[in-house]
């Protein structure tokens, strides 16, 4: 491994402060490769060495760069088009805003957080109850009041560090959050498969082979590769049709829409905040620990980069965004970090998002292979919640933990309904509130009352009544 003087002492240049690394100027960096535009060129452009990565200030040679940059947007596509697929929001729309975002968030960022802003499935839920009960344009509000919230959440943590983050949502709190989004959409999942049971079964069968089956970008691309499979049989059933494609132009802008903001339905897209918030911290943190580079001084950057790119998604037409765990793969398996890579997939989304024939096609995807795969989606996006609780050793034998996650999923699951007034909370909202209602009050009484944190169990819940 390559080192260079620090302090007299001899340190690994993933060690060594980012700003030595992204410039290009201490002698470790020169003797690795020379600085060329924005980014130094790592070594030889070509091979990367053992136990090194390459870092986010630099890049492969420019055909490398562009050959990743192109792994990277398969590797969002399938689940970026999913969600407008799901709530009805134009494919194309969603995909320009998300090059824009994406091109955003790494200005905001100063390059120094490779990502890749991709549709967020924490909007899914939200926008489909209002667009049924008021329509896209309303929807589109609820997602630009979200990204608003989101940036003065950025601003705040810029000025006042992340920690007050840690204390309000716990991972108790936020594993539970992500946990009962994603379980509260199963209903909708078997609406559609009931639409085409074979096509959607199908599907999930395929998603799940081609994830043993295959290592690497194939194994990580099981979604994307099991809706083409589904895709495949929903055709040869006749159960897709082809004339809006041929009727649309190849090249021209997608379609946008102006939204429409109602009190009513602020309920519903409020709780989307916090998902938003866990999933950039989590993102910051694990390109951090797998480059070995602090990136707590960016983490307020990042929510206010991804704050703005949903602000632009809703002021337009498209489905808010958020960091991508899909591109967390690709730059796990091929070790570069590069911001250049996204750079070039921000201009591939792009120019895909100005093809309106390929806007279509991406429409004529049925809803059977979407109930197969939103079946896998959604069951996925409730055990990343239980995934959080096992990764910071949630102790369920705290009953303040146990009651916190118990109630909250229960009101999740089963769609809890309130009308205040002008306004409706659905399950999403009101497990959200129950979670960090309880949590907090219940932590404060032990406190203050001194009571023991006795092991809980149902059986014990029973004896104790």
């Amino acid at each position: 491994m390559d080192r260079s003087s620090h302090g007299g002492e001899r340190v690994p240049w993933h060690c060594q402060p980012p700003t030595t690394i992204w410039r290009g100027h201490d002698r470790g960096a020169i003797e690795r490769g020379r600085t060329v535009g924005s980014w130094t060129l790592y070594r030889d452009g070509k091979t990367i060495a053992p136990g090194e990565v390459v870092a986010p200030g630099q890049r492969l040679s420019w055909p490398r760069t562009i050959g990743i940059g192109a792994q990277h947007v398969v590797a969002m596509f399938g689940a970026t088009f999913l969600v407008p697929l799901l709530t009805g929001f134009p494919p194309a729309t969603t995909l320009f805003f998300s090059a824009i975002g994406t091109a955003g968030f790494l200005l905001i960022t100063r390059g120094r957080v490779p990502s890749y802003l991709g549709s967020s499935f924490a909007f899914i839920a939200p926008i489909g109850a209002a667009t049924a009960s008021q329509g896209m344009a309303t929807a589109l509000g609820g997602v630009l009041v979200v990204g608003v919230l989101l940036a003065v959440v950025g601003l705040v943590v810029h000025l006042a560090g992340a920690r007050w983050i840690d204390v309000v949502m716990p991972p108790i709190v936020t594993g539970t959050i992500v946990a009962l989004i994603g379980l509260n959409l199963a209903p909708a999942a078997w609406g559609n498969v009931q639409a085409a049971p074979v096509t959607a079964v199908v599907t999930i069968a395929a998603i799940v082979l081609i994830t043993v089956l295959f290592r690497g970008l194939l194994g990580r691309l099981a979604i994307l590769l099991g809706v083409l499979v589904g895709y495949a049989v929903a055709v040869a059933r006749g159960e897709v049709g082809f004339d809006a494609v041929r009727d649309a132009a190849w090249v021209g802008l997608p379609q946008f829409t102006a939204p429409h903001f109602d009190v009513a339905v602020l309920g519903l897209f409020v709780p989307v905040v916090l998902v938003l918030i866990a999933e950039n911290v989590g993102h910051v943190k694990s390109v951090a620990a797998m480059t070995g580079e602090n990136l707590d001084d960016v983490m307020g950057r990042a929510l206010l980069a991804d704050g703005v790119a949903t602000t632009l998604a809703g002021a337009g037409g498209g489905s808010g965004t958020t960091t991508y765990a899909e591109n967390i793969g690709v730059m796990a398996a091929t070790k570069v970090y590069s911001t250049a890579a996204y750079w070039v997939a921000a201009g591939f989304a792009l120019l895909l998002s100005l093809s309106p024939k390929f806007g279509e096609l991406v429409a004529t995807v049925p809803v059977g292979v979407l109930g197969g795969a939103g079946t896998v989606l959604y069951g996925m996006i409730g055990i990343l919640g239980a995934r959080i609780w096992v990764q910071n050793k949630v102790d369920f034998s705290d009953p303040v933990n146990l009651t916190t996650a118990g109630i909250a999923l229960v009101v999740g699951i089963a769609n809890f309904t309130w009308v205040a007034g002008d306004m409706t909370f659905e399950g999403i909202a009101l497990g959200t509130a129950a979670a960090l209602g309880i949590y907090h009050v219940m932590r404060a009484v032990a406190r203050w009352r001194g009571t023991s944190a006795e092991p809980a169990s149902p059986a014990s819940a029973a004896r104790e009544g």
